[in-house]
C-alpha cells in the first residue's frame, strides 16, 4: 500500500494498492465513511488493478471542505486523477459514493471508463425510514449533541445496523468516522438529497452511455432493494441483486462483491 497526499492542492488523501501500470479502478466511499471501508476486497482487486482509494473532503484522513455539493466532490476527484495522469478509469462508488462517481462521469467522460454503483439509491423516493439512530443524528439540535457523545461502541452500532450479516469494524475504519465533524456530516448528506432530487441517477446515468454495472444488497435497509431496477432505464446497465445481503455489500459479501467487480471490469 502506498499513500500519496494531495492536501496542498485538492485536500485530499488518495491511497494506492496493486500494480502502479495495471487498469486504474478508482473506488469511492459513500456518507460517514472513509477509504477503510473497502480494505476487504482491496486483496483480491489489486492483484492485477492498480486500486486507488479517496477520502472524500472531511472524511478519513481529508481534511473538512466549504462545500460538500457532489459535483464540487468530483470535481476535486478529477483533478487527483489527472495529477496522476490516469484516464480510462473504471470509477466505483458505494452508497452515495456512487453520487459522486455519476458526477465525475458528467463532468469528464474522458477520464471514466465505466461505472460500477454499490448500494447507490437511485431517487429519493426508493429511500426507506432510517433506523432511530439515523434520524436523531440528522434531526436539530439533537444530532449535534448525540455526534458530540459517540462511543467507539455507538459508531460501531451505527454502521451495523445498515447490514444484514455480520461485519468486521477495526479500530482504524472506527478513528475514521469519528473524525468526522458534524458540519461534514450533515453537508454531505444535504449534498446528497439535492443531487438526486435534481434528477434522478439512472436519469443521469442515461444520458452518459457508459458502461455500468449495479450491485445492490436484496436486504439494504437503507434503500428500497426492489429499486435496483430503475437502472434499467441505463441502456446496458448490468444488474445485480444479492441475496441475504444489506447496505456494505464489500463488507458483507467481500469475495462474491469482488468477482462481480473484476469480471464487469474485464
Amino acid at each position: 500500500m502506498r499513500e500519496y497526499d494531495v492536501r496542498q492542492a485538492h485536500d485530499l488523501h488518495v491511497t494506492h494498492d496493486g500494480p502502479g501500470q495495471g487498469p486504474p479502478l478508482l473506488l469511492i466511499h459513500g456518507s460517514g465513511a472513509s477509504g477503510a471501508f473497502w480494505q476487504p476486497m482491496i486483496q483480491a482487486l489489486s492483484a492485477r488493478h492498480h486500486v486507488i482509494r479517496v477520502d472524500l473532503p472531511g472524511c478519513g484522513h481529508s481534511p473538512p471542505a466549504r462545500s460538500y455539493d457532489v459535483p464540487h466532490q468530483a470535481a476535486r476527484v478529477a483533478a487527483v486523477l489527472d495529477d496522476l495522469g490516469l484516464s480510462d478509469v473504471t470509477v466505483t462508488g458505494h452508497s452515495s459514493g456512487g453520487y459522486v462517481a455519476t458526477s465525475l462521469a458528467e463532468q469528464r467522460q474522458d477520464l471514466v471508463r465505466s461505472l460500477a454503483l454499490i448500494s447507490t439509491g437511485p431517487s429519493p423516493a426508493a429511500l426507506l425510514p432510517q433506523p432511530l439512530l439515523l434520524r436523531l443524528l440528522l434531526t436539530p439540535p439533537f444530532g449535534r449533541l448525540v455526534w458530540s457523545r459517540r462511543s467507539d461502541t455507538m459508531i460501531r452500532k451505527g454502521v451495523e445496523v445498515t447490514a444484514a450479516r455480520p461485519v468486521h469494524l477495526p479500530d482504524d475504519l472506527v478513528a475514521d468516522v469519528r473524525g468526522i465533524t458534524y458540519r461534514a456530516f450533515r453537508g454531505v448528506m444535504d449534498g446528497n438529497t439535492a443531487y438526486i432530487t435534481e434528477r434522478d441517477v439512472p436519469g443521469r446515468l442515461a444520458a452518459l452511455g457508459i458502461p455500468t454495472l449495479v450491485i445492490f444488497g436484496a436486504a439494504d435497509p437503507r434503500w428500497e432493494p426492489s429499486s435496483a431496477r430503475q437502472y434499467e432505464a441505463v441502456p446496458g446497465a448490468r444488474i445485480d441483486l444479492l441475496p441475504g445481503v444489506g447496505h456494505l455489500p464489500m463488507m458483507e459479501a467481500p469475495g462474491l462483491t469482488g468477482e462481480l467487480l473484476l469480471d464487469f471490469v474485464t
